[in-house]
């Protein structure tokens, strides 16, 4: 049995074991608030797994943990941040697309998903012309009748030609797509797209920017996920003298002279994030780079292992490798990451017609006949005007339709009217079309609601995740006005806890050096009186002219910096050829930096972190003599003995 098997085991034993025999035992009560030893075990059971802390998966320091945190939800409470408008607002969007996940309709959620699986097996290359929409507007049929008129020339006619002669980015769009593949359009467009054989043009559809039609240049096998490194040459350098083209066809010599790309990567890659790992990127798909050229750079390689030449993008030079191409996963180890995404995506309303269908079957609901016939016959042509209103004696607590118990009246549904009239503004329309898409709007948004209002009561395990989100919200906002903000504010503070605690701020010993390197050795044979701070320039310009594979660094570094060999000897002036990261490197140490303080500037984000952990310490303090706190400790034996 594996360590998570075990770990799952002894959680479903204490779990089971405590929900028995001690789930009305109180361990604790904080400020006459009662925690039972299951609310808990519950809770430390969960996060056992996620913390690597050793220390805090010991009973005893987790109850200390756990009360800290008890304490500091009274305060945000006692502060009322539980009332701050923010919190709420962010709250409730929380709540919103928590809710969504737990109500979506799970037989078209899965045939989506499925879609969008086979989807991802193509890209689909495409072209297309958009005339503009607004989303809500109801006379389309000029904006239908000209993208008709341009599926022929979209068809026959050479595109950036058409791009000249019509794109003007506002009412009219002219664009190359490139390859995308599921996920990467609106649903809508997606569809279409795939729908469209190679080489013809879809007939106009509309999304909610406009008309579209699409031409479908070519599809192809998913490319897969890519693995790759690269060595990058920034085009902003901080020493003027470096020329980034240069440097980096200088690197491409030296990799073409059997170096070790990882060790080039490692010493000479302005890409600080991959560097250390000899230049591994995370793995991407097609279409997630922001560079197209990078892009193609990398799958245009036929094998693991091949490496480019020198290219340019917008960031800088860059010479890539590929370590490792994977096809596209199977269905099931997706299937999890393509449920959310679907529930994201635009093909979200479509799950909310069908949920729509399921609730109301699961619901008793009734709906009153004669409403249209009433609601049709006050509609005049004020509503077009934004001036119609309600008429006297109109009948607002009469149901339009209930959901169970719960009435819905004609005033809900003449006030989302009333609100509808900007849509309609100079627009007339008939007036049952107006009612019959009112009515489905209006009521498919309120057995949603309903649905989600009730959640709470109806899923025991929506509203355990809700009250941990809730409640860990309410934790930030109080660490950040409390903690956070203040230890960034309080400069006179930082200063003074600077002073009582400079020898904790220390600057490692240091070197400033002049360094060649090359993977052939009797390259590095350098006239004494060039290799200086004057004659590095001179030198550049050299090895431009001669071919030679010679780089040349200019920097500080720490003594037992990875660029640096060990065995460096740091007597100045002297330079020495060590062997290092893969190749032959001339170093003259200009002047050693002895170790010492660093100044309150250059110890101050570090120093942040330190005072705010000083001042939360002191707060925690101050919280435990406000708030009184009770342990039982008999029942928290029981808890340890039986663990």
């Amino acid at each position: 049995m594996n360590y998570k098997s075990i770990l799952s085991f002894s959680c479903f034993f204490l779990v089971s074991f405590f929900a028995s025999t001690q789930n009305n035992s109180v361990l604790l009560v904080v400020n006459n608030d009662s925690i039972t030893s299951e609310e808990f075990l519950k809770v430390y059971s969960k996060n056992l797994d996620l913390v690597k802390d050793e220390d805090q998966k010991d009973l005893d320091n987790y109850l200390e943990l756990f009360i800290e945190y008890q304490l500091k939800l009274n305060e945000a409470k006692r502060l009322g941040l539980d009332k701050d408008q923010n919190y709420i607002k962010e709250f409730e969007n929380y709540k919103r697309q928590l809710t969504r996940s737990y109500i979506a309709e799970s037989k078209v959620t899965e045939a989506l998903v499925k879609e969008a699986y086979d989807r991802m097996k193509l890209d689909v290359k495409a072209a297309h012309i958009l005339v503009r929409l607004e989303e809500n507007e109801t006379d389309t049929l000029a904006a239908y009748n000209k993208a008709l008129l341009l599926k022929e020339r979209l068809q026959n006619e050479d595109l950036e030609s058409l791009k000249e002669e019509l794109h003007d980015g506002k009412s009219m769009f002219v664009e190359d797509l490139g390859y995308f593949s599921a996920f990467r359009m609106v649903y809508s467009f997606e569809t279409m797209a795939y729908k469209t054989e190679v080489g013809t043009v879809s007939r106009p559809f509309r999304t909610k920017f406009g008309y579209h039609v699409v031409k479908v240049l070519d599809k192809r096998s998913s490319r897969g996920t890519m693995t790759a490194a690269h060595i990058m040459v920034a085009n902003q350098q901080k020493d003027s003298t470096i020329i980034p083209e240069e440097r980096i066809k200088t690197i491409y010599m030296k990799l073409e002279s059997g170096d070790s790309f990882e060790n080039l990567a490692k010493q000479f890659s302005d890409d600080k994030g991959s560097a250390a790992k000899g230049g591994e990127l995370r793995p991407f798909k097609s279409g997630e780079l922001s560079s197209l050229e990078f892009e193609e750079a990398v799958y245009s390689l036929k094998a693991d292992g091949d490496i480019s030449k020198p290219f340019e993008t917008k960031f800088g030079w860059h010479i890539v490798k590929r370590l490792k191409l994977e096809p596209l996963a199977d269905f099931e180890s997706l299937k999890t990451t393509l449920q959310n995404r679907v529930k994201r995506d635009s093909r979200s309303k479509i799950i909310n017609a069908a949920l729509v269908e399921e609730l109301r079957s699961k619901y008793m609901v009734k709906e009153d006949d004669m409403a249209k016939t009433y609601f049709v016959s006050i509609m005049n042509d004020d509503f077009f005007k934004r001036q119609w209103k309600l008429p006297e004696g109109f009948p607002t607590d009469k149901p339009i339709f209930s959901i169970n118990e719960k009435h819905f009246t004609y005033q809900d549904f003449g006030k989302f009217l009333l609100g509808l009239q900007r849509n309609y503004f100079n627009k007339k329309e008939d007036y049952d079309l107006i009612y019959d898409r009112s009515y489905n709007n209006f009521f498919n948004a309120s057995i949603i609601k309903f649905r989600e209002e009730n959640l709470v009561n109806e899923n025991p395990e929506f509203a355990a995740i809700l009250k941990e989100y809730q409640d860990g919200l309410l934790l930030f906002e109080l660490m950040e006005t409390q903690v956070w903000n203040r230890a960034v504010k309080d400069s006179i503070g930082l200063k003074t806890y600077h002073k009582n605690h400079a020898g904790e701020y220390q600057w490692n010993k240091r070197v400033e050096v002049i360094m060649a390197s090359s993977s052939n050795k009797k390259e590095l044979n350098i006239e004494t009186e060039m290799f200086n701070l004057e004659g590095i320039e001179l030198l550049r310009k050299e090895q431009s002219e001669t071919g030679s594979d010679v780089i040349y660094t200019l920097g500080i570094f720490d003594v037992g910096s990875a660029k640096l060999p060990e065995e460096l000897d740091l007597q100045e002036n002297k330079a020495v050829i060590y062997e290092h990261n893969g190749s032959f490197h001339l170093i003259k140490v200009i002047r050693t930096i002895p170790s010492g303080p660093k100044t309150f500037e250059e110890a101050r984000g570090q120093l942040t972190g330190d005072y705010q952990q000083s001042l939360e310490a002191e707060w925690l303090a101050e919280l435990k003599q406000t708030y009184p706190v009770w342990v039982n400790q008999e029942v928290f034996n029981d808890l340890k003995r039986n663990y």
